[in-house]
């Protein structure tokens, strides 16, 4: 695996995207939204995990350099990152991607905040090929109607923030507008795939949902991506 930094230039100033990048080629590139956190070393070792799966993972700094110390800071730096400003980040991830990789597919992912954004983008951005969205808000009725990529999101059933009552708002959208989404709920809290945070994360819905996230991507980014490992 190879590490190296993308430089973003957006119309609210310049940040960055970690990109992790397999020992082999690769035409796939899964774009990876961090939580609310910031560019962390969890968010890194995410990146790692998708380059050895053949993909290039790229991971736009939303907050452009700044990482929250503790909840507090991380609840602050949340709500005053405009949404628009967070799509116009991802947008230019993309292009960046495309520019530097030569990317054929474009997925994107993320978690909490990450999650937002990145279902969100999927409905906003034809560009991508396949979203897969951790426990992140539900867009307003319209946008999620607008929702063409092929999307998987993923939930707590013990989750006090994206609730059971939001999600099902967001499997009635699905119904209503024959959107191409799946919903997965697990008996587990928000965050569940952070194993960081030993409080909240559940091994056996992080494996699941990454075994699940992997046959998406691969279904929907073609064979352009082969692991680099078994």
């Amino acid at each position: 695996m190879n590490a190296e930094t993308l430089n973003l230039n957006t119309s609210r100033g310049q940040t960055t995207a970690v990109v992790a990048r397999p020992d082999g080629d690769a035409t796939a590139t899964v774009i990876l939204i961090h939580e609310w956190w910031g560019i962390n070393d969890h968010i890194r070792d995410l990146a790692g995990r998708y380059a050895n799966e053949g993909y290039i993972g790229v991971a736009p700094d939303l907050y452009r350099g700044k990482v929250a110390k503790d909840s507090e800071e991380a609840s602050r730096f949340m709500y005053e990152l405009d949404t628009v400003d967070g799509l116009e980040t991802i947008s230019q991830a993309l292009m960046e991607a495309k520019r530097a990789y030569g990317v054929q597919k474009i997925g994107i992912t993320g978690y909490c905040m990450g999650g937002t954004f990145a279902l969100r983008a999927a409905c906003e951005m034809s560009e991508l090929a396949a979203a897969a969205a951790f426990y992140g808000d539900i867009p307003e009725e319209k946008e999620i109607s607008k929702l063409k990529v092929p999307t998987i999101f993923f939930a707590g059933k013990r989750d006090n923030w994206i609730n059971p009552e939001k999600v099902a708002i967001l499997k009635k959208a699905a119904r209503e507008y024959s959107l191409p989404l799946e919903v997965v709920s697990y008996d587990a809290d928000h965050a569940f795939f952070n194993d960081t945070r030993p409080e909240v994360y559940d091994a056996n819905a992080a494996k699941d949902a990454w075994q699940r996230v992997l046959t998406h991507f691969r279904k929907h980014l073609s064979e352009a991506a082969r692991p680099t490992r078994a």
